[in-house]
């Protein structure tokens, strides 16, 4: 390096300058780079010993790179110094433009700090500009010019080879030659995390199409159906695709199954359960219509999933065939439910209906409410029970300010149960109707039984419950209790119509009952007792049993006296 009295710069020297800096361009790596910088210190600003300090993520400063001894390197090289050591070195000293040169004189206090350095013995300075072997000359690289950006590390260099402080240009060369060496690490470090991003893009394509690739195999070949929908939109829960078992299932090709949506082919029973499942995700059982126009009973499950970060929201549904445990489970609850002998409903789901539609609240109550509630004697026979007046009154079911709704018959302006009524006693039939309760005892069985067997009784009961049954309307039910004894409810009905059919019942289960090749006989005596509010089921149920038993004395003794 030229010294300050020289007027003029060796071109051999600034070309030699220029091949150095061109050279931190060409390094393939950061580290290659970094030790570029180190070299050209040595090769191209005339020092013997020049060391990178490169700024970790941490913040403290780890030496990259070092180059002109051997021995420096093997001591300093991957040692870290803390920042606030570095700190306090680069605010010391002499200020040389964005260089920072501390004298031997003031730089002692800086051998006990964490900062890796390397001193060669050497002769005390003969004139004012030699250099000290305790001199320290510091440049430092930030990411901006003129040292306004953020520090990226510092290139300290020592024992110029002239043996002289850096004059002005010297200074210069260092302080540009700092500016492109940082230029050259920036660069470096993003090609690094371009390499490291593609490297890492790559692996993630790669795991992403395995990914694809497994799913699809578990898409196309579960066991279960699959499918995926659209959601939200103009083409909410359109399917998108399907896989073979689900096609299998509802007997349907995927390139029809692409033209529907669940909704298409939901029961319609069925229809809001699928809705709230489709909406929410979850899980859901209902039914699916076949190609064969039969219905399937299955167990949906769905959850949303996104298609990228701000991408439309599908629906992955799993479909599982359950037909076979919901039948099971409907013969069990209709086991609990029925008669195992006649298959009528039992005594514990007789007592079930009759209890779902009578309430605590006896006529009386009623009608004292409709009083309480400033409903005249005049309305009370339109609104009080069923049955009672032509039309049903219109009042006192909205708040101010809206329009009444209409109020069932029987039912309060203030809830919306029907109430329940017996048609009044007496000759006359008043018009009233009511749920009738036909308690039925049949006349002869015990005889049939123990004279021809418990089979032979069992065949006159299940021949006894199909005439039953037959001889009543859709929506009326025939119960078994127990034993002989059977119960009909039918409802709408008035006390003459409660008569008829009684008669009707009786005459359809005279005729013979031919079992085994024999025809047996049994009668019926018929008890009719009202459903009322106010009652409990066992209340009614006693109620009509009574009057069978009535019924039957009554028979007897007409047909003593008939004797």
């Amino acid at each position: 390096m030229e010294t300050e009295s020289e007027p003029y710069v060796r071109l051999a020297t600034l070309r030699q300058l220029h091949q150095v800096v061109a050279e931190l361009n060409t390094a393939r790596s950061l580290a290659d780079t970094l030790q570029s910088v180190a070299d050209g210190a040595i090769v191209g600003l005339g020092f013997e010993l020049a060391a990178v300090n490169l700024v970790r993520p941490d913040g403290d400063l780890v030496v990259a790179a070092v180059a002109g001894s051997a021995g420096a390197e093997a001591l300093m090289a991957g040692r870290v110094g803390s920042r606030a050591s570095w700190e306090r070195r680069l605010s010391m000293g002499e200020r040389w433009g964005d260089l920072c040169f501390i004298p031997h004189t003031e730089g002692w206090v800086l051998d006990d700090d964490d900062v890796p350095q390397w001193h060669t013995a050497g002769p005390a300075p003969r004139f004012p500009d030699e250099w000290h072997p305790m001199d320290r000359l510091f440049a430092p690289m930030y990411t901006a010019a003129n040292g306004n950006g953020e520090l990226l590390g510092v290139l300290s260099v020592d024992r110029p080879r002239n043996g002289r402080r850096p004059g002005p240009w010297g200074q210069e060369a260092l302080q540009m030659y700092a500016f492109q060496s940082a230029i050259a690490i920036s660069n470096a470090r993003l090609r690094a995390n371009m390499q490291r991003a593609l490297v890492r893009l790559e692996r993630e394509q790669q795991a992403l199409r395995a990914s694809e690739e497994s799913f699809r195999q578990a898409f196309e070949y579960a066991p279960s159906g699959m499918a995926v929908a659209e959601m939200g939109g103009d083409q909410h829960g359109r399917l998108l695709r399907t896989n073979d078992a689900l096609c299998r299932l509802l007997g349907r090709p995927a390139s029809a199954m692409r033209r529907l949506s669940f909704s298409d082919i939901c029961h319609p029973d069925d229809i809001g359960t699928l809705l709230r499942t489709s909406a929410e995700g979850g899980r859901a059982e209902l039914r699916l219509l076949r190609r064969d126009s039969t219905y399937v009973w299955v167990s949906l499950r769905n959850s949303v999933v996104a298609d990228t970060a701000d991408g439309p929201r599908f629906l992955l549904t799993h479909v599982e065939d359950i037909e076979e445990r919901k039948r099971h489970e409907l013969q069990l609850a209709h086991r609990a439910s029925h008669d195992s002998l006649t298959g009528l409903p039992n005594s514990a789901e007789l007592r079930a209906r009759l209890s779902a539609r009578l309430c605590s609240r006896p006529p009386s109550a009623l009608a004292d409410a409709y009083a309480s509630a400033g409903v005249g004697a005049d309305l009370r026979a339109p609104l009080g029970f069923a049955g009672e007046g032509p039309e049903p009154f219109d009042g006192l079911d909205g708040f101010e300010g809206e329009k009444p709704r209409p109020t069932p018959r029987g039912a309060l302006p203030f809830d919306h149960h029907i109430h329940l009524s017996a048609p009044a006693d007496g000759a006359e039939d008043d018009g009233a109707k009511g749920l009738a309760v036909l308690f039925c005892d049949l006349d002869g069985f015990k005889s049939i039984n123990d004279r021809f067997g418990h089979n032979t009784g069992d065949a006159v009961l299940i021949e006894v419950a199909r005439r039953l049954t037959g001889g009543v309307r859709d929506g009326d039910t025939v119960a078994r209790l127990g034993g002989d004894e059977f119960v009909v409810l039918a409802d709408g009905l008035g006390t003459a119509d409660a008569q008829d059919l009684a008669v009707r019942l009786r005459n359809a289960i005279i005729p013979p009952i031919r079992v085994e090749g024999r025809a047996v006989r049994v009668g019926a005596s018929f008890g009719i007792g009202w459903a009322s509010c106010g009652m409990t089921a066992e209340e009614v149920l006693e109620s009509a049993d009574q009057r069978m038993y009535i019924e039957k004395r009554r028979s007897k003794s007409n047909r003593r006296a008939a004797g």
